[in-house]
């Protein structure tokens, strides 16, 4: 139970000097953007578009896109649900995010494992020319704890879940 509650405390102790950091206040508004591309729409886009620029292996990235992507989303809903983790404005008193969430549950992040999972995707089809996908995700990622609705550990659980995903369906086409 000590390794519980000491990756808790320093899960805290990370998002609240992420959060209180002054340096990302002059990008707030790029924060929000970064946040906000991970809605979904890269994740729907990239792929059509790959699909369409590039006839002959654009219609099987897409494929391969649309079966991880229905692994991804039934776990990402099962996880929430059963494990109902607690964003950091409901356990943290004062505390308040500067987005409100789109669920109530925070682990894992679901707009991390989305980016990672179209990271992976990219990266396993497509080799190193997909690698910046990878700093995009994790900017997506670091965007949802500065933004003050996950903890760190929900982003890391996401990451390693997108991940595990993409290359576990890569590795079967």
């Amino acid at each position: 139970m000590n390794v519980k509650n000491d990756v808790y405390k320093r899960d805290l102790q990370l998002l609240l000097w992420c959060v209180r950091s002054h340096s990302y206040r002059r990008f707030i508004a790029f924060v929000r953007i970064i946040s906000r591309s991970g809605d979904g729409y890269m994740q729907a886009l990239l792929p059509c578009a790959i699909a369409i620029a590039e006839p002959q292996t654009g219609p099987i990235f897409l494929l391969m896109t649309l079966l991880a992507y229905a692994i991804e989303r039934p776990l990402y809903f099962v996880l929430k649900r059963s494990l109902k983790r607690r964003r950091p404005p409901e356990v943290i008193p004062f505390f308040s995010s500067l987005v409100t969430p789109s669920d109530q549950f925070s682990f894992p992040s679901g707009h991390t494992m989305a980016a990672f999972l179209l990271a992976g995707l990219c990266s396993a089809y497509y080799g190193s020319t997909a690698y910046p996908l990878y700093i995009w995700a994790c900017a997506v990622g670091s965007s949802r704890v500065i933004l003050g609705v996950h903890f760190p550990t929900d982003i890391l659980a996401g990451a390693c879940l997108g991940t595990g995903i993409a290359y576990t369906v890569a590795s079967l086409l």
